[in-house]
């Protein structure tokens, strides 16, 4: 398969991290003027560069450094979404952590309304994309700013008519109980607010258990670590396939941080055989040098996948996304008008 024909593949993104998804030209921009002694090029890892999830969550406080202001957290939203726009993604659901910054006075408040203005100045523009926004709960945070955060989520669903679509439990996954946060993401649930939750990154079977069987997550982010050969349970793997719950595969972001050992060893393999719900998913886009177009490449070169495999995975992707049944038409309908054009290249 050509590299034009994964370019013009249309596509869903469902875990893209804003603040991990800059490219090097606008990080470049961004330091530009600022007093930071590192280069923009060393936020991210070079292809082949691998990492442990303590240096990658350590690249993620230098990254905050730079977008600790609204100036900057527009034009990196705003960026991100043209980037993802040229190569044609056709729905995006951006996720990010609402941040305080005292030394500038950027507030959670301002921080959530800055991205939201972003997403409808692009609107404006009339890109050919769909942009959906997730708010994140850190798993150092207490349960009192996860429930903060929920709230913030209410808020901002309705006064953004929807942009606003859910809750994201995210962030080092050694660190903390995720369990704490059941509370924040049933009230989520009780607002009808979809939860996409970052589970199993690194073995941790009771906490995933006993998230899946009090909430039952809409979309589970990387999933590394479900099955039994990987550090999970059988019951984990027996209660995600029953429950049908999605999984946003991350592939280059897991052999980058050294969570899978190789692309072979990549448990979209152990999934997809399943015919499960799988969706390809950047993760951090600029951190790992990456891009969608390139991760539906490696994962058709690794798992010998055909072009119809291909466009399937993409195409069924819709299914997943946190929307009303009229977009996720739209979508399809876009699917398919696109389909010929595409199975051409």
């Amino acid at each position: 398969m050509s590299e034009d024909f994964f370019k013009k593949l249309p596509k869903v993104e469902l875990h893209a991290h804003i603040n991990g998804s800059i490219s090097e030209s606008t990080m470049h921009q961004l330091v530009e003027g600022k007093q930071i002694t590192y280069n923009p090029a060393s936020l991210k890892f070079k292809k082949g560069e691998t990492g442990t999830l303590k240096e990658v969550f350590k690249l993620f406080k230098q990254i905050h450094e730079v977008t600790n202001n609204e100036k900057a957290l527009y034009k990196v939203t705003y960026d991100v979404i043209h980037e993802f726009a040229e190569e044609n993604v056709k729905y995006i659901e951006l996720r990010t952590t609402p941040r305080e910054e005292l030394s500038t006075g950027m507030t959670k408040t301002s921080y959530i309304e800055t991205v939201l203005k972003a997403i409808r100045d692009c609107a404006k523009e009339n890109l050919d994309i769909i942009v959906k926004l997730i708010l994140a709960i850190d798993r150092r945070q207490t349960l009192q700013v996860a429930m903060d955060t929920v709230q913030l989520a209410v808020k901002y669903r309705e006064e953004s008519k929807g942009v606003v679509v859910g809750i994201d439990l995210s962030g080092d996954p050694n660190v903390g109980n995720a369990d704490v946060f059941i509370p924040a993401f049933k009230e989520a649930q009780k607002h009808g607010l979809k939860l996409a939750l970052h589970l199993a990154e690194v073995p941790a079977p009771e906490e995933t258990m006993t998230l899946l069987q009090e909430i039952i997550p809409d979309r589970i982010g990387h999933g590394t670590c479900l099955q039994p050969d990987a550090g999970g349970t059988r019951d984990i793997v027996q209660f995600v396939e029953s429950h049908k719950i999605p999984l946003e595969l991350c592939l280059s972001s897991n052999i980058i941080n050294m969570t899978v050992p190789g692309y072979d060893n990549h448990h979209f393999k152990f999934w997809y055989d399943l015919n499960h719900p799988c969706v390809i998913c950047t993760d951090d886009k600029g951190v790992f040098s990456t891009s969608l177009t390139e991760e539906y490449s490696v994962a058709a070169d690794t798992f010998q996948l055909s072009r119809e495999q291909v466009w399937e995975l993409s195409y069924n992707s819709i299914n997943s996304i946190f929307s009303d049944d009229n977009t996720k038409q739209l979508l399809r309908d876009k699917w398919k008008t696109l389909k010929d054009n595409v199975q051409n290249h």
